[in-house]
């Protein structure tokens, strides 16, 4: 335990400790020297024939056993059952959303067959394996499998009768981490994933006449498109310019795809948390691309699929390239790690690796800003892989602070905020119901109200206050600190609190434990101003407790004004009170406060008169 502390004096649970004295994490808030994570191989074929509804794969998985356990079990993950009657969900179903689920129709262990109960309704399944798999060894899995997509669309399902956006389709070994064993928590429809990061190649299964987009790179372009149209793929590899790769002429002449009963789309990706696949018989499809590392010139992909008659999704390409250029360059100011980017026509506004599914929009201003968060995930969980059915702060406050941030450049600065502060803040601030000042640290799997204000807007604000604190130099390279040690890793949160310490040199925690560990809010109030020898003293209070900026307008006698900004340090030696001290020289009339982002919950006490 003292080892464990040794950085920061926050709390720390008990199974987080073991994991801190094993020394698989560090104190200073690296991976430590023990540090291990397990991964695997996916080998999977899925057929899916618009309009029928069934959906058939077979998989091969190759799980690597690189912790120090032996295992007699494995956990797999079947979260298509979320649709199954009886699965655990946070809201109720439609009938279009209710299907039969996973039916397993194989399943072999080093090639021998093994009993598997499909008659269960819940997304995770233990089984039990022949001989025990152990450290740094490895086993096959075989799995044959088929479940009807849903009629209601929204993470995944029908889009339309020839539009299908497959989602989280596969069994998949659940995640054996370091500091809780085996993830079993059952997927709700309103929580989001914890995968590992896995090799894939993935072979899709489709009429003549659909296209197929999905995570990773194509490897048979020439074998699955007609000539021209492979070539002009290929261009926008390398073109600013956006390609129609199909229209919907060229759909309704079926001049796109290999003319043969069925083509199968071989993608292939690397070192990644998941696969998702799009395919439609009527959807267009515009590609370019976009360097995204200036000092390589490498470039990424950026392709959208949607229906020509959805007019906010012509312009989706151009947002992407804009994201990525703008994320990559300035926040984080990491380079897009991934070969490519797809923007899907869907439901859900929901992000998946190298693909975002969205919803039309009415509004460009907002079609772009939805896209722009979902791309901002690529980072937080797909770089760092974040466990976002516990912490899911870690994940959707940073895409909500990046979502910010490049609004500002796109919209201007007044707009950008007012937004934030309409969307992100005001629901919270001015909802004082108990569950929503829960602690943002309580993780997210055990909570309903206040889920979304402690995984978005509370959690963005304590970045941004960060930010302000640090500096935006010094924040950015302590961002990037904790993540490039935490690249392709399983971070939590006191690895982010920890490296963001010793990055910045300094002990931050009272500034971690005030806003992750407390029930607090924002609220401010200007308590009293005394003239002194040194000055006009105006006392504050903390009334919320949050340590947040302080933006003081002071109005002059003379009828001059000025604004003046204090960042949380100024609640470090106390978050109860604080002082700032104008100097002499001139009368000060009274003083109120700006809060700018960081809304306040009780105005009544914001302004003073100075007497």
């Amino acid at each position: 335990m003292q080892q464990a502390t040794a950085q920061s004096s926050l709390y720390l649970p008990r199974d987080i400790t073991r994991a801190f004295n094993k020394q698989t994490r560090s104190p200073d808030g690296r991976p430590g020297p023990h540090y291990w994570q397990n991964t695997a191989r996916y080998d999977i074929t899925v057929q899916a024939l618009p309009p029928a509804r069934d959906i058939r794969g077979r998989e091969q998985i190759t799980y690597f056993n690189n912790s120090p356990d032996t295992l007699k079990s494995l956990v797999i993950r079947l979260i298509q059952n979320i649709h199954k009657p009886g699965a655990a969900r946070d809201g109720d179903a439609s009938p279009d959303y209710l299907t039969s689920g996973v039916q397993v129709d194989s399943f072999a262990v080093a090639g021998k067959g093994q009993p598997f109960n499909s008659s269960r309704a819940g997304t995770v399944q233990a089984v039990a394996l022949p001989r025990p798999l152990l450290p740094h060894d490895s086993v096959r899995l075989s799995f044959a499998w088929h479940f009807p997509i849903s009629l209601e669309s929204g993470r995944e399902g029908m889009i339309d009768k020839t539009t299908f956006f497959l989602a989280y389709f596969y069994p998949r070994v659940a995640v054996y981490d370091d500091y809780n064993g085996w993830d079993r928590l059952p997927f709700v429809d309103s929580k989001e994933f914890y995968n590992d990061f896995n090799d894939y190649t993935l072979r899709v299964k489709v009429p003549a006449n659909y296209i197929v987009w999905a995570t990773g790179t194509l490897q048979n372009p020439k074998q699955v498109l007609q000539p021209a149209v492979a070539k002009q793929l290929a261009k926008s590899m390398t073109s600013d310019a956006i390609l129609h790769i199909a229209t919907a002429a060229d759909l309704a002449k079926k001049s796109i795809t290999a003319q043969q009963p069925t083509n199968t789309w071989v993608w292939k990706a690397n070192a990644i948390s998941d696969m998702t696949v799009g395919l439609s018989d009527h959807y267009v499809w515009d590609a370019a691309s976009v360097v995204v590392d200036p000092a390589t010139k490498r470039r990424a992909s950026v392709q959208a699929a949607f229906a020509d008659s959805t007019a906010d999704f012509h312009s989706s390409v151009k947002f992407s390239q804009n994201a990525l250029s703008w994320f990559s360059r300035n926040w984080p100011g990491v380079p897009y790690p991934f070969p490519k980017m797809t923007a899907f026509q869907g439901f859900a506004d929901m992000e998946y690796p190298m693909m975002v599914n969205d919803s039309p929009q009415g509004d460009l201003k907002f079609a772009q800003l939805v896209q722009d968060h979902e791309i901002a995930h690529t980072y937080f969980p797909f770089y760092m892989g974040i466990n976002e059915s516990r912490y899911a702060f870690m994940d959707e406050g940073w895409a909500t602070t990046f979502e910010l941030l490049i609004g500002r450049v796109e919209n201007g600065p007044a707009a950008a905020d007012d937004f934030y502060r309409k969307f992100r803040v005001n629901r919270w601030i001015h909802d004082p119901n108990t569950a929503e000042d829960l602690p943002t640290i309580t993780p997210s799997s055990e909570l309903r109200a206040g889920y979304g204000n402690n995984s978005y807007g509370k959690a963005s604000l304590s970045y941004l206050a960060l930010k302000d604190m640090l500096g935006d130099d010094l924040f950015k390279k302590c961002l990037h600190e904790y993540m490039n040690r935490w690249h392709g890793k399983h971070p939590i949160p006191w690895d982010y609190f920890n490296s963001m310490s010793s990055a910045a040199g300094q002990d931050l925690s009272w500034f971690f434990q005030n806003w992750f560990f407390t029930n607090g809010y924002i609220d401010l109030a200007l308590a009293k101003a005394d003239k002194t020898a040194q000055g006009t003293v105006i006392t504050l209070k903390n009334v919320g407790g949050f340590a947040v900026p302080v933006d003081l307008k002071v109005a002059y006698a003379d009828g001059s004004s000025e604004t003046l900004h204090r960042s949380p340090e100024l609640w470090r030696a106390n978050q109860q009170q604080a002082s700032i001290t104008l100097p002499p020289g001139k009368a000060v009339r009274a003083v109120s406060f700006d809060h700018g982002l960081f809304m306040d919950a009780d105005t009544s006490n914001d302004r003073l008169t100075v007497q």
